[in-house]
């Protein structure tokens, strides 16, 4: 009984440490509103709401090749409401682009 206890009380302890957060893998399929190539984010559109994802150096240069109003398959890393979410791919569904799947190194 006490080493569950111990067990219990480490776990609480690391949880509650600041910055030990995990982060989530998220899918969000949505269209494109903008692409802010000036501050390296695109805003997408979820459940009536909008939000901006932070587009990471390797994917910068292919960020424009995104069709506004096209719809995409984003996948996210989301760490905490606090922080943007940080795009790891896309896959476009409709509209025209010349980078229709970005898979996190490189256009396809």
């Amino acid at each position: 009984m006490p080493s569950l206890l111990v067990a219990l009380l480490a776990a609480l302890l690391v949880s509650g440490l600041p910055g030990t957060s995990l982060a989530v893998e998220k899918s969000f399929y949505s269209p494109v509103i903008h692409v802010d190539v000036e501050q390296h984010r695109i805003l997408i559109s979820q459940l009536g709401g909008v939000f901006y994802i932070d587009v990471p150096e390797i994917a910068r240069p292919h960020m424009e090749k995104l069709p506004i109003s096209g719809l995409v398959d984003f996948v996210v890393e989301w760490k905490s409401d606090d922080e943007m979410p940080v795009l790891k791919t896309w896959k476009v569904k409709s509209g025209e682009s010349t980078c229709l799947y970005f898979n996190g190194k490189e256009c396809k």
